[in-house]
């Protein structure tokens, strides 16, 4: 104990913390501007840390091998796992259809799900999980999915400040202050204080996120006027599950992204805005809507092709046997002026056309095989290896996307997707495996059981995020060898020394908030945990409020996409820039600092 009363002190600035300092400042400078892309930051961190000898390449290389980075990896591959075989679907829907089309009904339902989760499981799963599930919301509803991430990232942060399980940081604190002699943490010792903290805090992005956020356009989602709908004409079978449901208003339209034209039967057409009908067997329906969307009623058997009379009918994706392909009709294509159910294309061996893009024109009271092709018409269509190479060597067409099953979803797998995430929850947040063995395992789990294959698992992976990640962990490293955290930690405290405790309590806790906006908050808390007891003892005063001040302190870390993993998971989703963090951060630090620093010695007396 001695030995931290002296370092608190603290003592010259040497070479090596004077230029550590200088590269922590071109690297606040250059995410802040964005003169450089977040990766290439990343990596320029890590280079110049190397040039000027403060790390050796060891040592600076040691994010590669640090579990942070890795299981964030792991995670984004677990995540994609999840989207591409549709495992989240029943909970979007849930939370599509309780939001209604209201952007503060979305808000609240994602801060309630997230919150109540991140209070007692791993914080960062649980934000990957909702990240999908709020951007297929941003979708469906026309939101921007800027206006919700930063907040889900937010209360998860939050929650985890409500229990000692919520995030790794609060058993660090525990720990770290039990070898020094204190009493460790409860389970809900901190809930006393964290729950009040977290529904001011929700409450406030609840009100104010909409106002402080900004409107990107997320380069990960497409938006909702994407014209990549396509008409169909589908059939009702004898065994359809959808005979006798309303075509309106029904389970089929209650689907996300299908619109529902007409209903053809006999020589019939139906006004489905005047006409309440119920579903028959032959009956032909005309929709429009997704490729994913639409292959999935196809590989459930409640819809048909009319053409699957033949012997080529459609065939279950996802086996390896076909492919769904875009084919363009060019100019001068034989093709232009056909009925789409002449098409010579149709008798091809193994085709079947699925559906058609035709740009700003409405479809109504017309059979979608009587539509004559026009130049710019994209068709979808299944074909195998053999009738793919004969469409290729016609003029007729132009082939846009040879493998369009690569983005529709695998739901079939969607059951073991679920499986596999739901036990690496169980198994981290029952302490039986650490997170990074967790995700690891699920991420590997997901490829073996085919819910992704090993180039989804690659493309899933954001690694501008590791990378930034990686450079950030390898700057902290240099701070702690340099001594330049315990030099920064002093020198502010220093300015304190003859205060009261309160006072220096509120200044522990502002800067474990500060130093963990650029250090991670698990060193950050290990930093100043036992500079925190020392000060407690020089004062005569219990220690407690300090350690539980450095609990909160080092969760409070809103204003960079640095200072949390959760941050840096939604910052490329959503389009963020750096000083975006600000916007809502600072009110969000404001908001837990101070109410920690107002009630802590409420609850835990000097």
């Amino acid at each position: 104990m001695i030995r931290w009363t002296i370092m608190y002190q603290g003592g010259p600035v040497t070479p090596d913390i004077l230029i550590v300092s200088l590269i922590l400042l071109a690297a606040i400078i250059l995410l802040v501007t964005e003169r450089f892309t977040v990766d290439v930051t990343g990596i320029g961190i890590i280079v110049v840390l190397m040039l000027t000898g403060l790390l050796t390449p060891k040592e600076a290389m040691g994010g590669f091998s640090n579990p942070a980075p890795l299981a964030v990896a792991a995670l984004f591959v677990v995540s994609y796992g999840l989207v591409r075989t549709g495992a989240l679907n029943f909970v979007s829907r849930m939370v599509i259809r309780y939001a209604n089309g209201s952007r503060l009904k979305l808000m609240l339902l994602t801060l309630l799900l997230v919150g109540t989760l991140s209070a007692f499981l791993n914080n960062t799963p649980v934000v990957v999980l909702f990240m999908s599930i709020v951007m297929t919301a941003c979708v469906r509803f026309g939101f921007t999915p800027s206006k919700f991430l930063i907040p889900l990232s937010y209360i998860s942060i939050l929650a985890g400040t409500c229990t000692l399980i919520g995030t790794s940081t609060n058993i660090l604190v525990s720990d770290v202050a039990a070898g020094l002699g204190a009493a460790p943490i409860t389970m809900f010792e901190l809930s006393i204080l964290g729950v009040p903290i977290a529904l001011v805090g929700g409450a406030f992005m609840l009100m104010f996120s909409d106002f402080l956020l900004p409107a990107h356009d997320s380069p990960d989602i497409d938006s909702p006027s994407s014209p990549e709908l396509y008409l169909s004409e589908l059939t009702i079978p004898a065994d359809s599950s959808l005979i006798g449901e309303k075509p309106v208003k029904g389970r089929l339209e209650s689907r996300p992204g299908i619109k529902i034209y007409e209903v053809y039967r006999g020589q019939r057409i139906f006004r489905l805005d005047v006409t309440r009908i119920m579903l028959r067997e032959d009956d032909l329906i005309l929709v429009r809507a997704s490729a994913d969307e639409i292959t999935r009623l196809l590989d459930q058997r409640d819809v048909s092709l009319p053409s699957c009379s033949k012997p080529h009918c459609f065939k279950a994706l996802h086996s390896g046997v076909s492919k769904l392909v875009k084919v363009l009709i060019p100019s001068g294509s034989k093709a232009r002026g056909t009925r789409l159910r002449d098409l010579y294309l149709a008798d091809f061996e193994d085709v079947s056309i699925v559906g058609l893009i035709r740009r700003h024109e409405h479809y109504s009271w017309r059979k979608g095989n009587s539509q004559r092709l026009k130049v710019g018409d994209v068709l979808l269509v299944q074909v195998n290896e053999a009738s793919l190479a004969t469409i290729r060597e016609e003029d007729d067409f132009i082939i846009l996307d040879d493998d369009v099953v690569k983005d529709i979803v695998n739901w079939k797998r969607a059951p073991i997707a679920m499986v596999i995430f739901i036990a690496m929850i169980i198994a981290t947040a029952s302490g039986f495996t650490d997170i990074l063995t967790a995700s690891f395992a699920a991420g590997f789990a997901m490829i073996l059981t085919n819910c992704l294959n090993i180039s989804d698992a690659y493309r899933a992976v954001d690694v501008k995020v590791i990378m930034l990640i990686i450079g950030t962990i390898a700057l902290g490293s240099a701070m702690q060898k340099t001594g330049a955290d315990a030099y920064y930690a002093h020198a502010f405290l220093g300015m304190f020394q003859d205060a009261g405790p309160h006072v220096i309590l509120t200044a522990f806790i502002l800067l474990t908030s500060l130093l963990s906006h650029f250090l991670s908050n698990n060193s950050t808390a290990v930093l100043l945990v036992p500079i925190a007891i020392a000060t407690a003892q020089t004062l005569n005063v219990d220690p407690r409020p300090f350690i539980i001040g450095v609990a909160f302190g080092a969760s409070a870390c809103y204003a960079t996409p640095i200072g949390y993993q959760t941050n840096l998971i939604v910052y490329g989703p959503a389009g963020y820039r750096f000083a975006d963090y600000l916007r809502l951060g600072l009110p969000m630090v404001a908001i837990v600092c101070g109410g920690a620093a107002l009630f802590i010695p409420k609850f835990w007396p000097f």
